[in-house]
C-alpha cells in the first residue's frame, strides 16, 4: 500500500463519522462530541507531521493523552477534566479500531493506552423539606397542575427515571394495590410500589386532569397539552420549573428526585438490595453510590446507638 495522500486523514475521519451515524446509529449530540474530539486529535497529529493513521503508534497516542491531561488554561486550572480526557480517548480509540476493521491498518495503537481515572460522582439529593417544597409548589386544580403534581409525586415515590415515567401506559398502573410496572434499561421489567401520597395525586390526575388534556386515543399515562404522550424533555422542563418556583435552581438535574428517593430510603433504614430492585440497577455497586451520600446520617446513627461512641465526660475519665 502506497503512502496516503495529504488529505487521507481527513477522508478517513469523514468515513469514520459516517460509520458512527449509519452503522452505529449514534445521536446527533454524541456525533458532535466525537467530531470535536477527533478534530483536536487530527490537529495534534498534523502538528507532528503525521497524516497517515497507520504511522501512529502507542507512544504517540499516549503522548496525546498526556498533553490533554496536562493542558492548563491561563488561570492555571486544567483545561480538560479527567472525564473529558477519557471521552477523548474513547473517540480516538473508535477511529483507530475503525481503521483496523476497514483493513487500512493492521494494529490498534490505542489498545494499551489507559484513560485517566474519573472520580465517581456522588448524586446530589435534595433534603426532605426541599422535596416537600418542590411538590407543594405546584398549586391549582387545572389539568396541567394536576398532571405536574402527579409527575413530581410519582418520580419521588418510585425513584423511576423520567424516561420510564413518560413511557408508562394506563395498563402499567395498579393503583388499587399501589403498584406500577416499569420497563427500564435493556427492556428489563420491574414492579415498584407507589406510596399513598403519589397514589392520591395520580388518581386525581387520571380522573380530573388527563381526560381534559386528551385529544386523541392514547394509552399514555402522562399527556401533553395536545393530547399526545409527554416527552422526556417536556417532563424535565416541568420538574425544572417546579424547582425554580421552590428556589432550588441549579440544585436540580433530570435524576434529582430519583437520587432523593434512593438517599432518603437508605437514610430511613431501607435495605440496599431493596433500593437496588426499586431503582432497577443491574449491579449492586451502582446502588452503593447512594450510600456515600448518607455518611453524615450513618455517623449520627452510630454515635447515637453505640455505647462507646459517645464522648467521655471529663469528670468521668476511663479507668
Amino acid at each position: 500500500m502506497g503512502s496516503p495522500e495529504p488529505d487521507e486523514l481527513s477522508r478517513l475521519l469523514a468515513e469514520h463519522e459516517t460509520h458512527l451515524a449509519v452503522e452505529r446509529g449514534l445521536s446527533a449530540n454524541t456525533l458532535s462530541a466525537y467530531r470535536r474530539d477527533l478534530r483536536r486529535y487530527a490537529a495534534y497529529l498534523r502538528s507532528r507531521d503525521v497524516r497517515d493513521p497507520t504511522a501512529v503508534g502507542e507512544p504517540l497516542v499516549a503522548a496525546y493523552v498526556d498533553e490533554l491531561r496536562c493542558a492548563r488554561a491561563d488561570d492555571g486550572r486544567r483545561r480538560f477534566a479527567p472525564s473529558s480526557v477519557a471521552r477523548a480517548l474513547v473517540a480516538v480509540r473508535s477511529f483507530h479500531r475503525f481503521c483496523v476493521e476497514e483493513g487500512i491498518a493492521t494494529d490498534d495503537p490505542t489498545e494499551e493506552v489507559g484513560a485517566p481515572t474519573v472520580p465517581q460522582g456522588i448524586p446530589k439529593a435534595l433534603s426532605e423539606p426541599e422535596v416537600e417544597a418542590l411538590v407543594s409548589g405546584v398549586t391549582g386544580d387545572d389539568p396541567r397542575s394536576l398532571r405536574d403534581r402527579a409527575i413530581l409525586e410519582a418520580l419521588y415515590a418510585t425513584g423511576i427515571r423520567i424516561s420510564e415515567l413518560v413511557g408508562l401506559d394506563l395498563g402499567d398502573l395498579d393503583l388499587t394495590d399501589g403498584l406500577v410496572r416499569v420497563v427500564g434499561k435493556g427492556d428489563r421489567e420491574r414492579v415498584v410500589p407507589v406510596g399513598r401520597s403519589a397514589r392520591a395525586a395520580l388518581e386525581v390526575y387520571l380522573e380530573a386532569g388527563r381526560p381534559e388534556l386528551l385529544r386523541r386515543a392514547t394509552p399514555a399515562v402522562f399527556v401533553n397539552a395536545r393530547g399526545g404522550r409527554l416527552s422526556r424533555q417536556s417532563c424535565w422542563k416541568i420538574v425544572r420549573r417546579a424547582g425554580e418556583r421552590a428556589g432550588l435552581g441549579e440544585r436540580l438535574s433530570p435524576h434529582v428526585l430519583r437520587h432523593s428517593c434512593a438517599t432518603h430510603m437508605l437514610d430511613h433504614g431501607a435495605d440496599i438490595r431493596v433500593v437496588q430492585e426499586l431503582l432497577g440497577h443491574a449491579s449492586l455497586s451502582t446502588t452503593q453510590v447512594y450510600t456515600k451520600v448518607s455518611q453524615e446520617r450513618l455517623r449520627a446513627v452510630y454515635e447515637a446507638a453505640h455505647p462507646r461512641a459517645r464522648t467521655l465526660s471529663p469528670e468521668a475519665p476511663p479507668r
